[in-house]
This record gives C-alpha cells, sequence and structure tokens, in this order.
C-alpha cells in the first residue's frame, strides 16, 4: 500500500482525508500489513484501484493461500 500511495503521489495525511482512514491507522498498515478489511477497501478505492482488486478476484484461479497472494501482488 505504501509503494501505492506514493504512486499517486500521496503523503499518509493525503490518504488519510480521502480516504476516511485515520492517520494512524494507514501508518500501522503499513508498517505491520494488519488492517480490517473494510478500511483495506476503503484504501483502495480512495486510490482508485477497486477496478484492479475486481478485475483480480474474477481470475480463473484464485490464490488458495495468503502465500499465492503476497506473491502475486
Amino acid at each position: 500500500m505504501k509503494q501505492r500511495r506514493k504512486a499517486h503521489k500521496l503523503s499518509v495525511e493525503a490518504l488519510a482525508e480521502k480516504s476516511g482512514v485515520p492517520y494512524g491507522t494507514i501508518r500501522k498498515f503499513e508498517s505491520t500489513g494488519n488492517i480490517s478489511l473494510r478500511q483495506f477497501l476503503m484504501l483502495v478505492e480512495a486510490l482508485g484501484e477497486l477496478n484492479k482488486l475486481r478485475e483480480f478476484l474474477k481470475q480463473e484461479e484464485n490464490p488458495k493461500t495468503i502465500e499465492e497472494v503476497l506473491n502475486n501482488a
């Protein structure tokens, strides 16, 4: 998420304002990888990448483990 945020030239503060996800939650997520699904989707939507996520989920061969998800990210 940090790479995507930087690619969009957004500070943590700007992404927090745009997404509605608190600044501290974003900082914690970028350092630990822990976030609620709801807040993750809010961040994805704020970055304008919800369609990419939808397309990923439509793939015929969906990953079966978290390791496969992370390897394909």
